[in-house]
């Protein structure tokens, strides 16, 4: 596979791309819906083939659902595409200028990047969701799935590439490397005569790789060590509901919750209530040692926290529990151990909430919610391309603005510099 081939073919396929009208982009986002579809049956064999390896593989169930494709998933992909063609095309709209005193008229207007390319791991409805941005605002990619998906990834790839050339559009706009051969993206981490931002999602050994090793902007994020404050003005039975929903409702998630952080002084309630409520759930407990104590005596299964965990993702049915003295406290927990992905607070106190949103330096934070609300459905952005947790260009969920940059243009009557 000759990567600098893929390199000038994306580069070459995104100029047209950025003379495209919105409802060109439109027509072609709608036929690639169709098509995956109509072409589900080679899409899921393919899938099918990916997850017999995986399963022989020993992955675990976490990932094992982050891989796998069925009909109603993949329906509700190729609806998540449909519904990129009813967002606002963000290219080409004037973010801002006006008239100078030397007669020239200037204009800040979006335009697309160029090209895109992405890593990512056991999550093939990231390949159509980042396809269908990328091409709505404008810009080509380059896909490199990993080795778990290679197969569903090429298969859904190529039905994209057939519907973009019944627009005429090169195959080159969407293209995935399909060989698991891990030398291929250190390659493509040196591919910035082409690629013109890259974007890892993945574990944070892929990030670092790539923080390191590329020649090629990074936008990192996606790793979600998120936390969850109990307060000592919280609900209980709203906490709960909350914290379980941020738990289970999707555990493989990067936004699901790790840690519950709770106020020493409705500990020696709360814990008590937590047990029983997860052992409901099927929530194991890692407890530190003021709460193991209060948590042994109840009946969800509880073992003692290591360090470690504090720092990792579990993306199962796992759950850290520390007691803390202060809110301070809590801020200080989550400044050493979170992703600044998404952190939330229970409370019913203003001040505490306050103070929790100014103080949290995390891309998304939250007053009496879910830590899974950290998506671009969710946030009206449509399918995202990723969840930024740095501070340039992007950051959080991002979706179509994120996926452009802009230009200035000046325009005169023969205008000349004094």
């Amino acid at each position: 596979m000759d990567l600098e081939q893929m390199g000038k073919a994306a580069k070459a396929a995104s100029y047209q791309l950025a003379g495209l009208s919105t409802a060109q982009k439109n027509a072609v986002l709608l036929t690639i819906a169709d098509r995956l579809e109509a072409e589900s049956a080679v899409i899921l064999a393919a899938n099918e083939q990916d997850l017999a390896d995986a399963r022989h593989n020993g992955m675990s169930a976490a990932l094992l659902d982050r891989l796998t494709l069925n009909p109603a998933r993949l329906k509700g992909i190729a609806d998540d595409v449909r519904q990129v063609c009813n967002l606002q095309d963000p290219v080409g709209e004037v973010i801002d200028g006006g008239l100078l005193d030397s007669g020239l008229r200037i204009e800040r207007r979006r335009v697309p990047l160029g090209v895109v390319g992405v890593i990512y791991e056991a999550r093939p409805n990231v390949t159509v969701d980042v396809a269908s941005l990328c091409l709505k605002t404008g810009n080509a990619v380059i896909l490199r799935g990993g080795k778990e998906t290679y197969r569903t990834n090429g298969a859904t790839v190529r039905v994209i590439q057939n519907a973009l050339q019944v627009h005429g559009i090169p195959a080159g706009a969407v293209q995935a490397i399909e060989s698991p051969d891990r030398e291929l993206v250190n390659q493509l981490l040196k591919l910035d005569r082409y690629v013109d931002m890259l974007i890892p999602r993945g574990g944070a050994a892929l990030h670092k790789l790539c923080r390191e090793q590329s020649t090629i902007p990074v936008i990192t994020g996606g790793i979600g060590v998120c936390h969850i404050v109990v307060d000592e003005s919280a609900d209980f039975t709203a906490a709960l509901n909350v914290i379980v929903n941020a738990k289970k409702q999707r555990p493989s998630a990067c936004n699901s919750v790790e840690t519950l952080l709770i106020h020493q002084a409705v500990a020696g309630h709360f814990l008590p209530a937590l047990s029983v409520r997860m052992a409901e759930e099927g929530i194991a407990l890692h407890a530190d040692p003021r709460s193991l104590p209060v948590l042994q005596t109840g009946p969800a299964s509880v073992s003692a926290v290591k360090a470690a965990e504090y720092d990792d993702e579990y993306l199962s049915l796992d759950l850290n529990v520390k007691v803390i003295d202060s809110l301070d406290e809590a801020i200080a927990h989550i400044r050493e151990h979170g992703t600044q992905h998404s952190d939330a607070i229970l409370t019913r106190s203003i001040a505490q909430a306050d103070r929790f949103v100014n103080e949290v330096d995390s891309s998304a934070v939250y007053v009496n919610a879910s830590t899974r609300f950290t998506d671009g459905g969710q946030f009206g952005l449509g399918a995202e391309v990723a969840v930024s947790t740095q501070k340039l260009h992007a950051r959080g969920p991002m979706g179509l603005e994120a996926l452009t940059t802009y230009k200035w243009i000046g325009y005169g009557n023969d205008t000349l510099r004094a």
